[in-house]
């Protein structure tokens, strides 16, 4: 049974991000499951379920939350911002970035639990230049595939710009990205100097070893020890960091599959290490965030 979990992770990790051919996908599941009942049993346990609870409620009253739309770089943006409705003090603002099915409810609550951690969090719609998030997952991620990866980097430098001047704050915003977003917070990180105060990247995706001497901010990488297919590029960057004298910090979870800090995911979800990453993200956070004496 472990070896046809492992291999039906595999099947659906390779659908999600190369092929995105459904047909297939239930074509090689069912041949491994037994039956086409089976293997859309099997998918259903692996795949983010968007009907799965929040963790932190919409409407929880420790929180003020809005959606907001407005033009970022000369183009269409959008998104969500959770803050505390009674901060403590200054807040550090943090950007949550999407995976590769957009601006989920699952990103949504993201956002709502970093804002309950103590910051401002803004998750932006990246794919807002194409009409916005829609509801079918497939349909998002074909999205993703033609996006503009320029202007998303532009409109998220925008953002780091209006929220290092936002009023209440502490003038340091970071962003905390999750497998597309993971990848897309490493290059951030290439991208936007010392606008970006730290980068938290989960599992994702890294760049050419070669531009890890463009990286200013801190950087704290989270990697699934079952994962082959991101470390075969989460090595040589964390390496190539090291190399350079830049401050980085990288975990690798044992045992654990892509996508283990997803809780809509009931097969790939592990509450040990996502409540240990989770802590290491949150402690980094305050560590380069938080206003200063």
């Amino acid at each position: 049974m472990s070896d046809l979990r492992d291999r039906a992770v595999a099947l659906y990790d390779a659908f999600t991000h190369d092929h995105h051919d459904r047909r297939e996908l239930l074509r090689r599941m069912t041949l491994l499951a037994g039956s086409a009942a089976a293997a859309e049993a099997l998918i259903a346990t692996i795949a983010a379920s968007p009907a799965a609870a929040a963790i932190v409620a919409a409407d929880d009253p420790r929180l003020i939350v809005d959606d907001f739309a407005r033009e970022e770089a000369g183009a269409p943006a959008g998104g969500y911002v959770a803050m505390p409705r009674k901060p403590a003090g200054k807040l550090g603002a943090v950007l949550v970035i999407h995976e590769n099915r957009g601006l989920t409810p699952h990103i949504r609550d993201v956002a709502r639990r970093v804002a309950l951690a103590g910051f401002r969090a803004i998750a932006p719609d990246f794919l807002a230049p194409q009409g916005g998030t829609p509801a079918d997952e497939d349909k998002a991620r074909t999205m993703i595939g033609t996006l503009d990866y320029d202007l998303a980097l532009a409109q998220a430098r925008a953002l780091l710009a209006r929220a290092a001047a936002q009023r209440g704050g502490t003038g340091r915003v970071g962003a905390v990205g999750f497998c597309w977003g993971g990848a897309f917070v490493n290059r951030l990180a290439v991208a936007a100097g010392d606008a970006l105060a730290c980068g938290v990247a989960y599992y994702g995706p890294a760049p050419a070893p070669a531009e890890a001497t463009k990286v200013r901010s801190p950087l704290l990488l989270h990697y699934a020890g079952k994962d082959a297919r991101v470390a075969q590029t989460g090595e040589p960057w964390v390496a190539a960091l090291k190399a350079a004298g830049k401050p980085v910090e990288a975990f690798t979870y044992p045992g654990v599959d892509h996508a283990f800090n997803n809780d809509t995911s009931a097969e790939r979800y592990d509450k040990a290490a996502a409540d240990l990453a989770w802590g290491r993200t949150i402690a980094f956070l305050h560590r380069h965030l938080d206003a200063r004496a």
